[in-house]
């Protein structure tokens, strides 16, 4: 097979391939939603406290959603029936406005976040078992709130069995620092908003100033 052969082979494959995220499954999969809700006449996004009873993150700020399971039809289906499990609101409460950019942490979690409009009226009744409390925070004070910006390190660390004998004599054996990240803190009154939370929040905000003025007709 020459390499006229060869060509012809790829490029009618590749015509073909359909495009996605190389080796998602090696990625924690969720889907969350980011909240918008009339609080007195201010449009304002709602987040959740996690319940100090859950074994991963306790009584952290995040948004209603968690992991994709196999039974879901689509990411948004989970982001909705998390929400649903979470909040205690009924489906048609939900209205979905469209999808934000996919995320991926430096951590190996691959976030699908969807912005909804939730026509329930406040105060939400949450899930106790899964959410201590909910809180609200006025879409124009996060317009118009810069966040504090941090950073952190990760490095990797060749395990044993790693096949040092193909690599240069002089690669490093221990920890080496690989990637440096920012990590966003947004506070309102007594609540931190960080972390991944915090990214989506960022993502859903500068697509929010982007495709308007920035400015809030309330």
């Amino acid at each position: 097979m020459d390499i006229k052969q060869i060509r012809s082979q790829v490029a009618a494959m590749l015509r073909s391939h359909s495009v996605k995220i190389a080796n998602a499954d090696n990625y924690l999969q969720a889907a969350v939603t980011v909240p918008l809700v009339d609080v007195d006449g201010h449009p304002s996004v709602l987040f959740e406290v996690r319940s100090g009873n859950l074994q991963w993150q306790p009584g952290e700020i995040c948004f209603p959603g968690g992991r994709i399971e196999a039974a879901d039809s689509s990411p948004l289906a989970a982001a909705v029936r998390e929400t649903i499990e979470e909040l205690y609101v009924q489906p048609e409460a939900i209205e979905v406005l469209g999808p934000l950019d996919i995320m991926v942490n430096p951590i190996g979690v691959m976030i699908y976040p969807f912005v909804i409009h939730l026509a329930a009226g406040l105060p939400f009744t949450p899930n106790a078992a899964e959410v201590a409390e909910v809180f609200t925070v006025p879409l124009e004070f996060l317009l118009n709130t810069k966040p504090r910006v941090a950073s952190m390190e990760m490095a990797t660390k060749p395990l044993a069995g790693f096949p040092f004998d193909l690599l240069p004599p002089d690669y490093p054996q221990g920890y080496r620092r690989r990637y440096k990240y920012q990590v966003l803190f947004y506070q309102y009154k007594n609540y931190v908003i960080w972390g991944l939370t915090a990214g989506v929040l960022e993502e859903f905000l500068n697509t929010f100033r982007n495709h308007t003025d920035g400015a809030m007709n309330v």
